[in-house]
């Protein structure tokens, strides 16, 4: 059986790792062919990357990025429908919510080929978040509906999804959690940046809707200023450039450092206090690590660890971010949402006993 994965950006990599090592080691009579869009290329996307994460090479790079979210769609719906002529795949498999997501799940649908989707059924509600849009349509084309939470199978059924497609499997990113936890190493700081390991508040910015209101990202530096917490600041080459261009000053209590390797933000989120961010992944994985979250969003996909007290919505009010920085605490909820560790398994398991309808 032929599988075509279809990824465009890092922490797809990540997940995608986990599902590939689980073709490998439990159908190896399964041929994978993963194809990088493009849609997200840094330094960090370089053979050492993919060496130190046990990532495998993608098979094909289609070199598309930099455009808006309808040029980069529809460029690789293009390319991507020429590659599945070529390939002849029985499965397209997509993950998560970006433009290769739903480009990916658009070029298989056009020439029926059956989609899996991971990580679906996740929601927002807010139509504003091209995310929201990407996932709501992908879910609706896919044949197979991979679900991270009851949380998220639920929202496939409500919308109508018939639940024989819907498959409850835990998430691949707590799988990945489990697997590189072991591999993190500390990050290369200033020598002036004395870190104790339960003594920080770890911080990331990079979506749009933040680092591109001047309003709102000086409301978030404003609030982070006025916490008491001492805050480590790996910042997104986007938000760096935001924060030039609108002249805001990084606060005393903030230590901006340039971006970090997946390796060594695992280690921080191990090792932090509290997080603060405004980004979907590393919600989960403060979760996964033990640690509360300060979330500056409006809304968030990642709804029960709201309910469970784990993660605080903020928005970018300065006020909310200052409190909720000074005085977050441990909830007392104990249950786990996100499976067991075996997700990828799960995924190729049903995968593979499903009869494709490509042939």
């Amino acid at each position: 059986m032929k599988v075509l994965t279809i990824i465009g950006a890092r922490p797809q990599f990540i997940k995608a790792a986990v599902v590939s090592r689980a073709f490998k080691e439990h159908r190896p009579d399964v041929q994978e062919i993963l194809v990088h869009t493009g849609q997200h290329y840094d330094a960090n996307m370089s053979d050492v990357f993919f060496d130190e994460l046990e990532i495998p090479k993608p098979d094909y790079n289609l070199g598309i990025g930099g455009g808006t979210h309808g040029q980069n769609t529809g460029r690789m719906l293009e390319k991507l429908e020429s590659l599945m002529l070529e390939v002849q795949p029985q499965w397209v498999l997509v993950y998560g919510d970006t433009d290769s997501t739903l480009a990916g799940a658009l070029a298989a649908a056009k020439l029926h080929i059956p989609v899996a989707h991971i990580e679906a059924g996740l929601r927002s509600f807010n139509r504003k978040m091209p995310e929201e849009i990407n996932r709501v349509m992908t879910d609706h084309i896919a044949e197979i509906l991979f679900a991270p939470t009851e949380t998220a199978r639920q929202n496939l059924f409500t919308e109508g999804i018939s639940e024989a497609k819907i498959k409850l499997v835990g998430d691949v990113m707590y799988d990945a959690t489990l697997f590189y936890k072991e591999k993190a190493r500390k990050p290369q700081l200033p020598p002036q940046l004395d870190i104790r390991v339960g003594d920080f508040a770890l911080c990331t910015i990079h979506r749009a809707e933040n680092t591109d209101d001047p309003q709102r990202l000086k409301n978030i530096f404003q609030g982070l200023a006025d916490s008491n917490a001492s805050i480590v600041f790996p910042m997104h080459p986007r938000t760096k450039g935001k924060v030039a261009n609108f002249g805001i000053a990084i606060p005393e209590n903030v230590w901006a450092i340039d971006p970090v390797g997946y390796l060594e933000m695992v280690w921080m989120e191990a090792n932090c206090r509290l997080v603060a961010t405004d980004s979907g992944g590393v919600q989960k994985e403060a979760y996964f690590f033990g640690k509360p979250c300060v979330t500056m969003r409006d809304e968030t996909e990642w709804v029960e660890l709201v309910e469970a007290g784990w993660n605080t919505l903020v928005g970018s009010n300065a006020k909310k971010i200052s409190d909720a920085l000074s005085g977050l605490s441990y909830p007392e909820s104990t249950e786990f949402h996100y499976g067991k560790g075996n997700a990828a398994e799960l995924i190729v398991d049903i995968l593979c006993s499903l009869k494709s309808k490509a042939n």
